[in-house]
């Protein structure tokens, strides 16, 4: 039986979540960082929506469909291990992404820096579980959240204003080498783990159990719409809607779009700990998820909208999608404790699914209605093209709503077989 390591000093617990909460705050910055490249990127690869929805979620592609094994991955390799070389690898495909001269290079890098950043969540969790107190659990767990969504913000008018000073690449190549700098001070001081038994059987069993629960998939499919406004407008094709709408430049319209991830910062830990306090599950994402809906809603649709009001819808989109936070409470409580690992990916796999499937999709319906009009290379839609592909958004907020009334609710009560 191996030993455990020793207690770590406090300092070095923290500079460790510190530095996990950086790489997270990386991995949505790389999330996000297409919405404010959408004209220059359409420009460079000759292509049309449908294929830069793709470009962009090939990042969630590698990202939801690592969701699963990556617990047993940390297991088997241990977290320093696959942390540091996550950090190398989102590095190498930044670099590879930001130099390539292909569209099929660009892919690539997309792809590797998406399952670079696909062990951040967990990985950042697991060393908090290892080394910093466990009442503090679900309070570290938020300020990852929180942290995650500055990063979003931080990827929408200050990367917009660091593409216009230095073009795309010169943005991206900046981003390689802070996952470089990052890589290096993991190696320094997240500290050594053990590596465990490979557990893929039990990874299995754990999904079947959890796959033969109804309430798993309903819950999956909720989160999935709370998560789409987020990943496919505010995450790509909201800064190129607001400035053909409201006739902004890049940093403009994306320090309005950043304002979802402030209400999305905000909003996740206020929602845990307000239904942890409460002991509701169902009631809070229901909530969340009208608040959500009509404010996306409103603020696509809403005739003659000025941009301070749609300022405002984005923050409370944002504050109201957080709920979302609460699924994974409720997915938990609804299946026994034993599949939890198993619970949490498939609800992880759902959420980033969104932007998977929904940034091309919207790319898609763009080009369905494009009327052939360019700008330095660009396509350019019209207002009316954007009303008619963005309303899969409102749409898969009302299904979600739907299937919220399906939830069962838990009252916070853990299930035990």
């Amino acid at each position: 039986m191996t030993a455990s390591p020793p207690p770590l000093p406090h300092w070095r617990g923290i500079a460790a979540y510190a530095l996990g909460t950086a790489f997270f705050f990386y991995a949505f910055l790389h999330r996000v960082a297409p919405g404010v490249m959408v004209e220059p990127l359409m420009a460079e690869f000759a292509v049309g929506g449908a294929l830069l929805g793709h470009l962009s979620a090939f990042y969630f592609y590698a990202y939801a469909g690592l969701q699963l094994p990556v617990g047993v991955l940390m297991a088997r390799f241990g977290v320093r291990r696959l942390l540091i070389g996550a950090a190398l690898l989102a590095t190498a495909g930044a670099t590879l992404f930001a130099l390539g001269g292909t569209l099929a290079a660009a892919y690539t890098g997309r792809t590797m820096v998406g399952a670079g950043s696909a062990f951040g969540w967990v990985a950042t969790l697991s060393l908090a579980t290892r080394h910093l107190p466990p009442g503090r659990f679900v309070l570290l767990t938020g300020i990852l959240q929180a942290v995650g969504m500055v990063g979003g913000m931080f990827g929408q008018a200050p990367l917009g204003l660091a593409v216009d000073a230095f073009g795309w690449r010169g943005a991206v190549l900046g981003l390689a080498a802070l996952g470089l700098v990052l890589a290096l001070l993991l190696w320094l001081v997240v500290p050594r783990d053990q590596p465990g038994v490979f557990a893929a059987g039990q990874l299995a069993a754990g999904l079947r159990r959890v796959a033969r629960n109804p309430q798993s998939w309903i819950i999956a499919a909720v989160g999935l719409s709370l998560s789409a406004p987020m990943l496919a407008f505010a995450g790509l094709w909201g800064v190129p809607y607001l400035g053909m709408r409201f006739a902004l430049d890049r940093p403009a319209a994306a320090a309005v779009m950043s304002l979802n991830f402030v209400g999305w910062a905000i909003g996740a830990p206020m929602h845990g700990l307000l239904s942890d306090r409460w002991r509701r599950r169902r009631a809070f994402v229901l909530a969340g998820g009208v608040a959500a809906t009509g404010s996306i809603a409103a603020l696509l649709y809403w005739p003659g909208i000025g941009i301070g009001t749609v300022a405002v819808l984005a923050f409370v989109n944002g504050l109201a999608a957080s709920s979302l936070v609460v699924t994974y409470a409720a997915a938990r409580e609804l299946n026994p404790p034993a599949v939890s690992s198993a619970v949490y990916g498939l609800i992880n796999t759902a959420v980033t699914g969104s932007g998977a499937i929904f940034q091309p999709l919207i790319g898609w319906l763009l080009d369905l209605g494009w009327d052939g009009g360019l700008s330095g290379g660009a396509r350019v839609y019209t207002h009316a093209t954007y009303d008619a592909a963005l309303a899969v958004l409102p749409a898969v907020g009302v299904a979600g709503l739907a299937l919220t009334l399906l939830m069962h609710e838990t009252h916070g009560r853990q299930a035990r077989s």
